[in-house]
Order: structure tokens, then C-alpha cells, then sequence
């Protein structure tokens, strides 16, 4: 688990509550101090005032030096602040999971629906290369006839109309692999985001409990002693672990729903029926081919553009969506707890 840090305590929710706190604490503090500050002094004069004062001195230098005082100091105060938090927001690792459950099952929905209506432009796609070739060779054909027979007319129209009918082939079969890359990568994305969902969904079921058991075994009081005899603290170790998971889910999550906003846009940029397309659609297609790897796909991403780009890897677009398959498959998230 000590691998799997998540975020450091400033960088969460409760952390904002704890800078805002503490900066209001310095505003009053330091009002308070201005406003008594003669009386203050007038205090420290005194014999009472200078044994009290050496005293909040001795025992912020004791703090400031003692590694497990500042510990057990700085434990209190972030389990104040996320105390503090939760009553407005959700911050509790295992619910935060269990909405990213509902998300993920949500963008499944949403990510079979596109790959639906991309399977259709596709189709729809192939079939206008398809007839597009056939024009091809018929006017090549009566072409071929023209020239026989000296018709010069004919013959510049049809190797003419043919010429633009090869263009329009070019660019539609250019359209037509971008389409593919996306179909490819939809396909897997959504196989690797169901099997996200059901290895959250095991860990969520199973860790609930064992979390239950540790915090009623491993109490406030517990945690503090344990921190103050400098051992590890078992509670805050499985919350930083789930933590963790809650972490990688979030950004798997918002890539996600970042390619899925992608290929909408994508898909709503190309008019099949007049035979146009946008080419912001195909700018940001190829601005995510040639970015880092995917926490999705991994190494995945390469092989599904080098698939989608090879003339020997036909797609076959009538083949059913994967399903994850869970038999003899290992939790991605196992390893956290060990």
C-alpha cells in the first residue's frame, strides 16, 4: 500500500477545509493579539503571566521538535477537518466508489448507444465506397466504349466523372479508418470500463465490511496511541488504499467521458448524406492517436490504431460488443492491500 499514496491531505476536500480553517484561525488570532496586545504584555509582566508564557512556548517547541507529537497533533486536526467535511460533502472513500459505480454503469449506457450509431455510419460509409467503386467502373467502362468509337465527348466526361468518383474514394476511405480507429478503441473502451466497474463493485462489496471491522477494531484512541509509539496505523493505511482506488477510478472516469464527448463531436461533424465532413473532427481524432498512452487502454491504444490502419485486419461490424469475462480474471485492485 505504501506504493499507492493518493493525494497528500492539502489536495483533498477536507485539506481546503483545513487551509480555510487555519487561515481563519491566524485572522482572528492575529485581531485579537492587535486588539490585547497592551494587555498581553502587561500579562507576560507578571510572574503568572511569565510561567504561562514559557509554558505555550515549551510546549510549542516540544511539538515543533518531537516527530511523534507533531503526528499525533496533525492526525487530530485532519480527522477534525474531515469530520468537518463530511457533513457537507461526500468524502468517505467507499461512497465515493460507489458513485463512480453508478457513473460508470451510466457512461456504459451512453457508450453502447455510440457505438450503435457509429456501427450505422460505418455501414452506411462502406456502402457508399462500395457504389462509388461500381460508378467507377461503369463509366471507365463507357469510357473504354467512347474511345473505341471516337466519341471525344464521352470519353473526357466519363474518365472525368470517374477521376472524381476515385477522389471522393480517397477521402471517404480516409474517413472511413478514422471511424474505424474509433470504433476499435470504443469497442475496448467500453470492455476494459465494464470489467472497471465490476472490479469496483468486488472491492466495494468486500471492503465495506473489513473496513467496518478495522474501524471498530482500531478506534480514534487507538489510532493516536499508535501514532504516538510511532507504529503504522492500520485504519488510515486501508482508507489511504481505498483512497487510492478512488483516485485511479476518478481520472479512468474522466478519460472516459473526455473520449466519449470526442466521438460525439466527431461523429456529429460528418454529413454521410452530402458527403462532407468537418475537419475539426478529424484534428482531434488524430490529436488523441498521437498523445501519451491511455490509463484505459494501456499499451492497448498503439495495437488498435496499427489494427485499424492494416489492409489484413478486417473488422468484422456486425460482431456483437465484448463483455468482460470474469472467470480466472484477477482484480486490477488486489494489489492496494497488500
Amino acid at each position: 500500500m505504501s506504493n499507492n499514496r493518493g493525494k497528500s491531505f492539502w489536495r483533498k476536500p477536507e485539506g481546503i477545509t483545513g487551509a480555510i480553517f487555519i487561515i481563519g484561525a491566524l485572522l482572528v488570532a492575529g485581531s485579537l493579539v492587535t486588539s490585547a496586545f497592551g494587555a498581553i504584555l502587561a500579562f507576560l509582566s507578571t510572574t503568572p503571566g511569565l510561567i504561562v508564557g514559557l509554558a505555550v512556548l515549551g510546549v510549542v517547541l516540544f511539538t515543533a521538535l518531537d516527530s511523534k507529537a507533531r503526528n499525533l497533533i496533525s492526525y487530530m486536526y485532519q480527522s477534525a477537518m474531515r469530520w468537518i467535511t463530511g457533513l457537507f460533502v461526500t468524502i468517505d472513500p467507499i461512497g465515493i466508489l460507489k458513485n463512480y459505480i453508478d457513473d460508470l454503469k451510466s457512461n456504459l449506457k451512453k457508450m453502447r448507444m455510440q457505438i450503435g450509431k457509429l456501427r450505422a455510419q460505418m455501414h452506411k460509409l462502406k456502402e457508399m465506397i462500395y457504389n462509388n467503386n461500381k460508378e467507377i467502373k461503369e463509366n471507365l467502362s463507357l469510357a473504354s466504349k467512347a474511345k473505341e468509337t471516337s466519341q471525344q465527348n464521352v470519353f473526357i466526361l466519363k474518365t472525368r466523372k470517374a477521376g472524381r468518383l476515385k477522389d471522393s474514394n480517397l477521402k471517404l476511405g480516409d474517413l472511413y479508418k478514422r471511424m474505424e480507429v474509433l470504433y476499435r478503441v470504443l469497442n475496448k473502451m467500453h470492455e476494459n470500463s465494464a470489467i472497471l466497474a465490476e472490479d469496483i463493485e468486488d472491492q466495494v462489496n468486500l471492503k465495506e465490511q473489513e473496513r467496518k471491522a478495522i474501524r471498530a477494531g482500531h478506534g480514534a484512541m487507538k489510532s493516536a496511541m499508535n501514532i504516538i509509539k510511532g507504529d503504522a496505523d492500520k485504519r488510515r493505511m486501508f482508507d489511504e488504499a481505498l483512497q487510492t482506488i478512488a483516485d485511479d477510478v476518478s481520472n479512468k472516469v474522466g478519460e472516459m467521458e473526455r473520449f466519449m464527448e470526442m466521438s460525439e463531436t466527431f461523429m456529429s461533424s460528418i454529413d454521410l448524406q452530402n458527403g462532407i465532413y468537418e475537419d475539426e473532427g478529424m484534428r482531434m481524432l488524430e490529436e488523441w492517436e498521437k498523445k501519451s498512452t491511455s490509463l484505459l487502454l494501456g499499451t492497448e491504444k498503439e495495437d488498435l490504431i496499427s489494427m485499424a490502419n492494416d489492409d489484413n485486419e478486417v473488422l468484422d461490424l456486425n460482431a456483437p460488443i465484448k463483455e468482460p469475462v470474469k472467470t480466472g480474471r484477477t482484480n486490477q485492485y488486489d494489489s492496494f492491500f497488500e
